[in-house]
């Protein structure tokens, strides 16, 4: 597998994609939606499965001496490794958030949600959305890509508007704690967070495995 996904990274990729990790340092943003950067990630992997489409990319590596679900495996694996990627950028920066900026008057004053374990298990929610939604979703036909990523964006920015909006509730302000406050209930969300995006990158995977394997090149 590890020349499937270096042929990934060499020859389907696109620059965008290595690029747009980058905005994993929208965590240190105040008064700003700190999960639209894991939307943006997606937007980058998003760009290498448009240009495998121009340039029949599935096709050619449905040719190589490879099993059909190897061509599903090598595109799973260059969106997690991306995904995982960037969430490190996002777990640095939530460190220093949590340390040495904590008691920043900026983020204190900050009425939208913190850099925290709670938004890092969201980033991966939206990780494990795009997993779902959009490579799934392409895998029906191995060469749409408007309509799931479509529906990608309405469920990403629905997760971002939950996640921002839930901490406002009576009884949940632990949601969006400061620093080490709440670091149990914060744990035990991160935890929540790693496990759905596993599970639901590991179902859509074979899932889309079942359904390029019906696919008639």
């Amino acid at each position: 597998m590890a020349d499937v996904l270096r042929k990934e990274m060499k020859l389907s990729a696109s620059a965008l994609s290595y690029f747009f990790i980058a905005f994993g340092l929208m965590f240190f943003l105040p008064g700003y939606p700190v999960l639209c950067g894991a939307f943006f990630v997606t937007l980058g992997i998003f760009q290498s499965f448009q240009n495998a489409v121009a340039a029949n990319d599935i096709v050619f590596s449905a040719l190589l001496p490879i099993a059909k679900k190897d061509v599903v495996k090598g595109k799973y694996l260059f969106s997690c490794m991306i995904e995982l990627c960037a969430f490190a950028v996002m777990a640095m920066v939530t460190v220093l958030r949590m340390t040495v900026f904590s008691d920043s008057p900026t983020y204190r004053s900050n009425a939208l949600m913190n850099a925290n374990l709670f938004a890092l298990s969201m980033a991966l929610a939206v990780f494990g959305a795009f997993n779902v939604i959009f490579v799934g979703g392409f895998f029906k036909t191995a060469y749409k890509f408007g309509k799931p990523f479509i529906w990608y964006c309405i469920s990403a920015f629905l997760l971002i508007g939950f996640s921002e909006a839930i901490h406002h509730f009576p009884g949940l302000s632990a949601l969006n704690s400061f620093g080490f406050d709440n670091i149990g209930l914060q744990m035990v969300l991160l935890f929540m967070g790693g496990t759905a995006y596993a599970l639901m990158t590991f179902v859509s995977y074979k899932k889309a495995c079942r359904s390029f394997e019906k696919i008639d090149l």
